[in-house]
């Protein structure tokens, strides 16, 4: 959901290592297994003065540090992801076994290939790489929705933020009821809620695209 936002937005995207796979952050147990300057220091000196205990400081940095996004990319589920035979600088997330680039490569269902549905569009359509944009359901607090548009094609791009499944409540919600599914990525597309549209899944992405004027 979130590359589909992000690749569909306006603007220059970047993939960062391992996200096309699903990395997940390490949750590294003990401090000394942090490499980044920034996350240590802020460690001892919080410890020092009293602002937190340890537990906290740990639980803090598994969500923040910049660490989560350098540990060694998950190549395969051999030793040490297959990144090195050596001994890598910081260490590799204990899940590389069940989130790697050999284990989703030949699956159609993996992250992996997903991600290459919103990334495709950058180069095949001019609505994505040259469009206006224009913000749906500003004040929506879970339903990301925006619209781009070049020359007579428009899409639609909506993303559930949410753990529950949200109403799509644009105006011209009825117009785009024929609109083609580009791609959506879940499984099966999303039950029909109280609009006309679809109701959006947890954490579902749909991307509709139709022609007009």
């Amino acid at each position: 959901m979130l590359a589909t936002v992000l690749h569909l937005h306006r603007g220059t995207p970047y993939v960062y290592q391992g996200e096309e796979l699903g990395m997940t952050n390490a949750h590294f147990e003990r401090i000394d297994q942090y490499r980044d300057i920034e996350s240590v220091n802020h460690y001892a000196e919080a410890l020092a003065h009293g602002q937190a205990d340890e537990g906290s400081l740990l639980e803090a940095l598994r969500a923040v540090s910049r660490d989560n996004a350098r540990t060694p990319v998950q190549w395969d589920a051999t030793e040490n992801a297959g990144f090195t035979t050596g001994e890598p600088w910081i260490a590799v997330n204990p899940n590389y076994p069940e989130i790697n680039a050999a284990e989703q490569h030949d699956n159609p269902s993996s992250v992996f290939h997903y991600y290459r549905s919103p990334i495709t569009p950058r180069h095949a359509e001019p609505a994505v790489a040259l469009g206006d944009f224009t913000m749906l359901m500003p004040d929506d607090e879970a339903v990301y929705a925006f619209l781009r548009r070049h020359g007579q094609t428009e899409l639609l791009v909506l993303g559930n933020f949410s753990p529950e499944p949200r109403p799509v409540l644009i105006s011209d919600a009825a117009a785009w009821t024929g609109a083609q599914l580009a791609f959506c990525n879940i499984d099966g597309g999303a039950v029909t809620g109280a609009s006309s549209l679809p109701e959006l899944q947890p954490r579902e992405a749909r991307v509709y695209r139709r022609q007009v004027g």
